[in-house]
C-alpha cells in the first residue's frame, strides 16, 4: 500500500511493500526509445526522472515526473482495477506503460487529460513472469491534479482537489468519506457536548480527536489529507521540502505493524519528493532517513541512454561530539 502527495511545487509518495525489487533512481533523456506493446515508438520525448525497476532496458516505473513539472505515481487498486482487451480506434497502452505514455508527451495535466480521451488500458503483461499489478494513478503539475482509475465501467477521471491518493476504495468514495471528518480542527474544541457541563480541554490538539491513527488506506487518505491542508511552513525550498517529509511521514509504515503475507511485513521502502520546477528527486529510504537527491539536469537529458543511480542505503548517523 502507498501514499502519494502534492505540496505546493512538490510532488511525492511512499513506496509500502513488504521487500525492495531493486528499483532505483532512473532518468529517461529524451532520445531513448520508448517501445510500447501496441502503440507507436515514441523516439523523441520529454526527459523524466523517478523511481522504476529496469529490466531488459526498459523502466517501469513507480513514480516520474518529466522535464516540465508534470509528475504521475501508480499505486495500489487491488480487486477495483480493471484491463481490457485492445479496442480499434483508441490508444491501446499497458499499465506498465502508462506512466511514461503520458510523461513523455505532456507537459501539463491539461495536455495530459486530452490523451486520456483516447486511452484504453489493455491487460497485456510486460513478461509471462511478471504480472500485472492492479493500479490507479494520480497525475500533477504545479496547478492541479487528477486521479485515473481503469475499472470495469470504463476509465474513470477525477478531479483530485485535495492532491492526495493512496488504495482502496475508489477515489470517488475517499472524497465523500471526507465529510465524515469535517469537524476536525486545529484548534481547541468547543463544548457542544453538554454546555451545562463544565467540560474543559486539558491537551494541545484535542481538536483533532477522531483523526484515524490507523494503516488502512482509508484512513491514511484521511490522515494525510489533515495534515496536508494544515501544515504551515516557510516559503522557502528547504523549509518545504522538510515539510513534505514530515506530511508523509505521518503515514509511513514500519516493519512489524501490518502483516502483507505469512511471515512478510509492510514497510516504507522508500518516501520521495520531487522539485517540479528544478527536475530534482529527493528522497529517504527505510534504512537511510537522511535527505538525499539526483538532479535530472546535471545529466546529458539529451542523449539515448537511461541513467541509473542506486539509492542509498547506508545508515547516516552523525555523532555529534565524536
Amino acid at each position: 500500500m502507498c501514499t502519494a502527495l502534492t505540496y505546493k511545487y512538490f510532488f511525492g509518495r511512499t513506496l509500502d511493500v513488504e521487500q525492495s525489487y531493486d528499483e532505483k533512481i532512473v532518468i529517461t533523456p529524451r532520445h531513448y526509445t520508448f517501445s510500447f506493446k501496441e502503440e507507436r515508438s515514441i523516439h523523441t520525448h520529454y526527459a523524466m526522472i523517478g523511481v522504476a525497476k529496469v529490466i531488459n532496458g526498459y523502466p517501469l516505473y513507480f513514480d516520474a515526473t518529466n522535464e516540465k513539472g508534470l509528475s504521475m505515481a501508480g499505486l495500489n487498486f487491488p480487486e477495483n482495477a480493471y484491463y481490457f482487451l485492445k479496442q480499434e480506434n483508441k490508444d491501446n497502452i499497458t499499465p506498465f506503460e502508462f506512466i511514461p505514455w503520458i510523461l513523455s508527451q505532456c507537459a501539463s495535466v491539461k495536455e495530459a487529460k486530452i490523451l486520456l480521451n483516447r486511452i484504453n488500458i489493455v491487460h497485456i503483461p510486460f513478461c509471462h513472469e511478471l504480472p500485472l499489478a492492479p493500479l490507479h494513478w494520480m497525475i500533477a503539475d504545479q496547478e492541479e491534479s487528477i486521479t485515473v482509475e481503469s475499472m470495469k465501467n470504463g476509465l474513470k477521471v477525477y478531479e483530485n482537489t485535495v492532491g492526495v491518493l493512496t488504495n482502496n476504495p475508489p477515489f470517488d468514495i475517499q472524497l465523500f468519506n471526507l465529510n465524515n471528518y469535517m469537524h476536525l480542527s486545529r484548534n481547541h474544541p468547543k463544548n457542544t457536548f453538554c454546555p451545562s457541563l463544565d467540560l474543559k480541554t486539558y491537551s494541545c490538539g484535542m481538536g483533532a480527536m477522531g483523526l484515524p491513527g490507523d494503516l488502512s488506506s482509508l484512513s491514511r487518505f484521511i490522515r494525510a489529507t489533515y495534515t496536508k491542508m494544515n501544515s504551515v511552513c516557510e516559503d522557502n525550498e528547504k523549509d518545504i521540502i522538510n515539510q513534505f517529509f514530515h506530511i508523509l511521514g505521518t503515514v509511513q509504515q514500519t516493519k512489524g505493524c501490518v502483516i502483507s503475507t505469512a511471515h512478510h511485513y509492510e514497510m516504507t521502502t522508500y518516501t520521495s519528493c520531487c522539485d517540479m520546477k528544478k527536475g530534482i528527486y529527493y528522497y529517504t529510504t527505510y534504512h537511510n532517513l537522511q535527505i538525499c537527491g539526483v538532479d535530472m539536469f546535471k545529466e546529458d537529458i539529451d542523449g539515448k541512454n537511461l541513467v541509473i543511480f542506486p539509492f542509498q542505503q547506508n545508515d547516516n548517523i552523525f555523532i555529534q561530539n565524536h
